[in-house]
């Protein structure tokens, strides 16, 4: 992880068409993210991100490259005061995540002899040492090995102290619960890296 970048590479006993899938698919994505995406993936269309009941719409919200088994880019999401009270998330720390520049991500799909997938997840463009990156540095991994989970097992990783069998969830969500009384709004800045 750099001071405005996060990187994270896995191999995943997967084809890359059922990777693709899994980050395109709304059936998928609420699985192991616990949210879904409306968006047609053509490149330059808006995208609108369904989490715990919100709509998160906004036309900087878009596709920036799509080709399929292969290449998927998109912005990051806009954190909207609805967003944040279906997530938990307070008015100080959303309007500190919303002065915030808007970020990407991209993920490279790679077929690895015939029954490995290695998926590189970039995620780009934050504020150096601001709050998102420290935030989504701790929610990758996690979120990632969801993905890989599911595709591997049928079942993705239950949530942090949750006994069911839903999703991760949004990164953000996840930060809230594990910060939640200390009145920290990040905690410890975690490394990322292959798994």
């Amino acid at each position: 992880m750099s001071d405005s970048a996060i990187t994270y590479t896995l191999y995943i006993q997967a084809d890359p068409d059922r990777v693709w899938q899994a980050l395109t698919d709304p059936a998928l994505t609420r699985r192991y993210w616990g949210l879904s995406f409306e968006t047609d993936w053509a490149v330059g269309s808006t995208m609108d991100w369904v989490e715990r009941g919100a709509r998160t719409s906004d036309p900087e919200q878009v596709v920036l490259d799509c080709v399929p088994d292969r290449l998927l880019s998109y912005t990051w999401h806009t954190f909207t005061p609805q967003w944040a009270a279906a997530v938990g998330i307070g008015e100080e720390l959303r309007a500190e995540l919303a002065g915030e520049r808007r970020t990407k991500v991209t993920y490279e799909i790679e077929p690895v002899g015939d029954a490995l997938a290695r998926l590189t997840i970039l995620h780009e463009g934050f504020e150096p040492g601001g709050t998102l990156i420290g935030m989504c540095g701790r929610a990758w991994p996690m979120l990632a090995s969801s993905l890989k989970t599911l595709l591997e097992t049928g079942a993705p990783l239950p949530e942090p102290g949750d006994g069911t069998e839903q999703g991760y969830g949004g990164h953000e969500a996840y930060e809230t619960r594990q910060t939640r009384g200390t009145g920290e709004p990040g905690g410890e800045t975690g490394e990322t890296g292959g798994s």
